[in-house]
C-alpha cells in the first residue's frame, strides 16, 4: 500500500518537519510505502509527481494553511491539522488504511484548513487574497510609469507628457498595461478564494467590466471599489453554482466550462445592466456639480476636491475631480489644479509615512507596501494607497481624505497653481508649480496628518492565524520593529547547529521554577555572550510570542523564540531542566528541554530557518532527546547537538 502525505504550518519551520518526521516514522512501523512533501519555510521539498498521485492509494494532508487539492481529484484525501500529523501519525495512516477517508472533488470546498482552525472572517481573507495578488501589478506599474515620467516627461500645456516615439513612451505603456490588470486581478483572486478555479474567470471577466466603464456608458468606471464588488459577487455566484447536484456524467466539466461560463454571465450582465449604469450617472452628476460650484467659496471646493481625489485614488471618484482641475487649465484656471496635485500625492506618501513611524502597526507585507506607496505619492500616482485602503478600508480611506482635503485647503489659501494635468511632487520639481514652497507644505502637512490619523484608528498588529507553538522567526516581527538599531549583523553560512551556539550558551542545569524564570535565565546567558545590544528589547519579544500562543510542543520540548532589532546574530540557548517546568506545552508535559532561539531582524537568507528545520527533525528521534537529557557535562550537551547539521 502506497500513502503520500502534504505537511505544512502557517510558518513553515518546526511543524511542518515534525508531522512529515512522524508519519514517515509511523509508516515504517507499520510497513506502509509513505511519501511526503514539506511546504516549509523555504518552499516545497520532496515534491509529489504526477506518477506518485497515481499509484497512491490515499493522501493525508496534515496542515494548519491552504493546501491545494486539485491535483487529488478522485483520490481519497484526509484533511487535518499539522498537530494531528505530529501526535497521532498512526491513528492517521490507519484510517487511511481502513478506507475510511471521502475521495476529494472538485465541487468540494476549495479551503484545505480543518474547519477547527477556521478563526479568521472570510469576507476578510477573500478580501486579502485578492489584494495580495494584485500589489505587485501596482508597483510595476506605479514605477514603470513614475521612472517614465522623470526621465522621459516634458512639460506642456496639456500636462506632462513623453514624447512619441521615446524608449520612455514605451516603458509609460507598459506601466499602463500592469495598471489595467490591477482591477481584474483584484476581483478574480477574490473569487478565487471563495469558489477555488471555477471562480476566477468570472472575476477577472467582472473586474474588467468594473474597470472598463464603456461597458455601461461611464468614462472613468467603477474603479477598485467596482472590482471588489465584482470579486465577491464572481465567488459567490461560482460557489452557488457549485452546490447543485448535477448527473455525475456532467460533474467532470462543471468547474472548466459550466461554472465559470453561467457565472461569467450572470456577474457581467449584472455588472452592465444593474451595477454599471448607476454608477455611470452618478459620476455624471458628480461632473455636473462641481463644474457648478466655481465660484462659490473656495475652501469649500478645495474640500471637496480632495475628499474625492482621495476617496477611490484612481478611481471614478477621482477621475471626476481629475477631469475637472484639467479641464480648468484649458480656461487658464490653475489655483483648481494645484489643490489637486497636492491632494493626489497625500494618500501614497501619508500611509507610506504611517508605516515608517509606528511600525508595529502594520505587517512585514504592508511595510514592504509603505515604502513603495511612499515612492509612487513622489510621484504622483495615488493608486500607491489601494493595498492599504482595501485592506482596513474604514480606517485608511477616512484618514487618507482628512489629510487630502488638509493639503488641498492650505494649497487653496497659499494660491498654489498647476500647470499641468498631474499631481505630486514631480510636478512641483519639474517647475510645473506656481508657488512651490506653499505645495511643499501643504503636501507635507496632509501627509502627516494622514499617517497621525491612520496610526490613531488602527490597532497594533495581532495575527488571524491560527499560531502554531513554533513559528517562522518573522512573526515578532510586527511587535518589536520599535526597538533600537541593533549593530551590524554578521551574516555566516550556518551548516549545524553548533555554528550559532557554544559552551557559554549551554546550561544543563537551569535553576529557573516558572517559564519566565528560565526564559530570564536564558537571556542572561545571551546577555554575557554579547549576542544581543538589550536584553530587555529582546525579552519582549520573546514574551510577546509566548503570549500569542505557546512555545511549548510537547514530548517535554519548549523552543522560545523571536527576532528582533535586538539580537545582533542568529544564536541558540540550550537549557536542560530535569524537573521539568510548565510551558503549558500542547499534550501538557512539562519542558524539560528548552533551545532559545534569537535571530537578528536583518538577518538575509534562510540558513538559520534550516537549522530550525533540521532541529525540529532531530527532537522528533526519542532515544536523541534521552540522551540529551542523561548529559552529565556541557561537553557532552555539545558533542551531541553537534550531531545536528
Amino acid at each position: 500500500m502506497k500513502i503520500l502525505a502534504i505537511t505544512s504550518c502557517p510558518n513553515g519551520i518546526a511543524h511542518t518537519y515534525m508531522a512529515s518526521e512522524n508519519l514517515q516514522k509511523a509508516a515504517r512501523e507499520l510497513g506502509i510505502d509513505m511519501k511526503v512533501e514539506t511546504q516549509g519555510g523555504i518552499g516545497v521539498e520532496n515534491e509529489l509527481t504526477e506518477k506518485d498521485i497515481r499509484e497512491a492509494d490515499g493522501i493525508i494532508i496534515a496542515a494548519d494553511k491552504t493546501v491545494t487539492k486539485e491535483r487529488f481529484v478522485g483520490k481519497k484525501v484526509l484533511v487535518v491539522g499539522v498537530q494531528d500529523g505530529i501526535r497521532k501519525p498512526e491513528e492517521l495512516i490507519k484510517k487511511v488504511m481502513s478506507g475510511n477517508v471521502p475521495v476529494y472533488q472538485p465541487q468540494a470546498s476549495a479551503d484545505s484548513l480543518p474547519a477547527s482552525n477556521k478563526k479568521e472572517n472570510p469576507v476578510y481573507r477573500h478580501l486579502m487574497n485578492g489584494v495580495s495578488f494584485m500589489v505587485p501589478f501596482i508597483v510595476v506599474g506605479g514605477l514603470l510609469i513614475a521612472i517614465a515620467l522623470t526621465i522621459g516627461g516634458e512639460k506642456t500645456p496639456e500636462g506632462l507628457i513623453i514624447p512619441e516615439g521615446s524608449i520612455w513612451k514605451d516603458i509609460e505603456a507598459i506601466g499602463g498595461a500592469a495598471f489595467t490588470f490591477m482591477v481584474p486581478i483584484l476581483a478574480g483572486f477574490i473569487a478565487y478564494s471563495i469558489a477555488d478555479k471555477p471562480g476566477l474567470a468570472p472575476g477577472v471577466v467582472g473586474g474588467y467590466i468594473a474597470a472598463n466603464g464603456s461597458f455601461y456608458g461611464s468614462e472613468a468606471g467603477a474603479g477598485f471599489l467596482g472590482g471588489i464588488i465584482a470579486g465577491f459577487l464572481a465567488g459567490y455566484v461560482a460557489l452557488w453554482i457549485k452546490k447543485i447536484k448535477v448527473p455525475k456524467a456532467i460533474q467532470p466539466i462543471m468547474p472548466i466550462i459550466i461554472i465559470p461560463v453561467i457565472a461569467s454571465f450572470i456577474v457581467g450582465t449584472a455588472l452592465i445592466y444593474l451595477i454599471g449604469a448607476p454608477v455611470a450617472q452618478v459620476f455624471e452628476g458628480l461632473t455636473t456639480w462641481l463644474e457648478g460650484m466655481q465660484g462659490t467659496s473656495s475652501i469649500l471646493l478645495a474640500l471637496i476636491l480632495g475628499a474625492m481625489i482621495s476617496f477611490d485614488m484612481g478611481g471614478p471618484v477621482n477621475k471626476v475631480a481629475f477631469l475637472f482641475g484639467a479641464a480648468m487649465i484649458g480656461e487658464g484656471n490653475y489655483e483648481i489644479m494645484g489643490p489637486i496635485a497636492v491632494a493626489i500625492c497625500i494618500p501614497p506618501i501619508g500611509m507610506g509615512l504611517a508605516t515608517f513611524i509606528n511600525k508595529k502597526k502594520y505587517q512585514d507585507t504592508e511595510r514592504e507596501a509603505g515604502k513603495a506607496s511612499f515612492t509612487m505619492g513622489l510621484f504622483g500616482i495615488t493608486e500607491g494607497a489601494i493595498p492599504f485602503a482595501a485592506q482596513d478600508p474604514l480606517r485608511v480611506i477616512p484618514s487618507i481624505m482628512v489629510g487630502s482635503m488638509t493639503g488641498s485647503v492650505i494649497a487653496m489659501l497659499g494660491h498654489v497653481g498647476d500647470r499641468v494635468a498631474h499631481g505630486g511632487p514631480i510636478v512641483a520639481v519639474l517647475g510645473a508649480v506656481d508657488n512651490v514652497l506653499m505645495f511643499f507644505i501643504a503636501a507635507i502637512v496632509g501627509a502627516i496628518v494622514t499617517a497621525l490619523l491612520v496610526n490613531l484608528l488602527k490597532k497594533d498588529v495581532r495575527s488571524a492565524e491560527v499560531k502554531s507553538p513554533i513559528t517562522e522567526s518573522e512573526e515578532p516581527q510586527t511587535e518589536e520593529e520599535n526597538l533600537q538599531e541593533s549593530p551590524e549583523v554578521e551574516d555566516n553560512e550556518i551548516n549545524k547547529l553548533t555554528d550559532i551556539t557554544n559552551m557559554d550558551l549551554i546550561d544543563i542545569n537551569l535553576a529557573g521554577t516558572t517559564r519566565n524564570q528560565v526564559i530570564d535565565e536564558m537571556l542572561i546567558k545571551l546577555d554575557r555572550a554579547g549576542f544581543l545590544s538589550s536584553k530587555e528589547g529582546f525579552r519582549e519579544a520573546i514574551m510577546k510570542r509566548e503570549v500569542e500562543g505557546t512555545t511549548g510542543i510537547g514530548m517535554n520540548i519548549a523552543i522560545p523564540h523571536g527576532k528582533s532589532d535586538a539580537v545582533k546574530k542568529p544564536s541558540v540557548v540550550f537549557g536542560v531542566k530535569r524537573d521539568g517546568v510548565d510551558w503549558k506545552s500542547l499534550d501538557g508535559t512539562d519542558a524539560k528541554l528548552i533551545f532559545m532561539i534569537a535571530v537578528p531582524k536583518t538577518s538575509e537568507g534562510n540558513e538559520h530557518l534550516k537549522i530550525l528545520q533540521i532541529l525540529s527533525r532531530k527532537l522528533m528521534d526519542e532515544s536523541f532527546r534521552k540522551s540529551l537529557l542523561d548529559v552529565k557535562t556541557k561537553e557532552q550537551a555539545y558533542t551531541l547537538l553537534e550531531e545536528i547539521e
